[in-house]
């Protein structure tokens, strides 16, 4: 996990350098064990090393591909939001056999994608700590999940210094030379072009 990160930011350091202010500090255990307690769920080894590299960001960038990563304390608010309205909207319910609920006791946020969030799966089983998607307007979604914290931000690594994809996402350098992460073959982001990131 910190070997992930450590490689996100080498590559970051060498060619989005303005970016890497945006990292945020790293959580204390104290605010990691708080945010636990409060919850009532123990954080997975993965989100805690995370964390204890990086409490999020300090503003909003696109760092990582799918949603921007989430402070402690934006994990224990996202959570108690969705606990709140799930009973409202039947949100704990499935409805179909394969399909996933709106949300789950048992999922944690990792990151913010405006239109959803990123959560790691921590009912037992097979599927235990994967990280899949819950829509603010749909039911969760894990067909595409990654199998592991780890998995997915080693994959971005791997993409930053090969110039390859994280699962359908590839990354840019916009025209400020901040990152972006966007679908194969786009050139431009609000009519200002894109480039390919540069490898290693």
């Amino acid at each position: 996990m910190t070997e992930a990160w450590v490689r996100i930011e080498d590559w970051m350091r060498r060619h989005a350098s303005a970016s890497t202010s945006v990292l945020a500090r790293p959580a204390a255990q104290e605010s990691i064990a708080a945010a636990e307690a409060e919850l009532g769920l123990p954080f997975p080894a993965e989100l805690a090393e995370s964390l204890r590299r990086h409490d999020g960001l300090t503003e909003w960038a696109n760092i990582l591909p799918e949603a921007a990563p989430l402070s402690v304390v934006g994990i224990v608010e996202y959570r108690q939001m969705r606990m709140e309205i799930a009973p409202d909207v039947d949100g704990f319910a499935r409805h179909g056999a394969e399909a996933e609920p709106w949300w789950h006791e048992r999922w944690l946020p990792f990151g913010d994608g405006g239109s959803g969030l990123q959560v790691i799966d921590l009912r037992p089983g097979s599927g235990f700590g994967r990280v899949g998607w819950a829509p603010t307007s749909n039911p969760a979604d894990f067909s595409d999940s990654w199998p592991s914290l780890e998995a997915y931000l080693t994959t971005v690594a791997d993409a930053l210094e090969t110039g390859g994809a994280a699962g359908v996402w590839y990354p840019y350098l916009t025209i400020d030379g901040a990152p972006w992460w966007g679908l194969g073959g786009e050139a431009e982001l609000n009519g200002e072009p894109l480039r390919a990131a540069p490898q290693r």
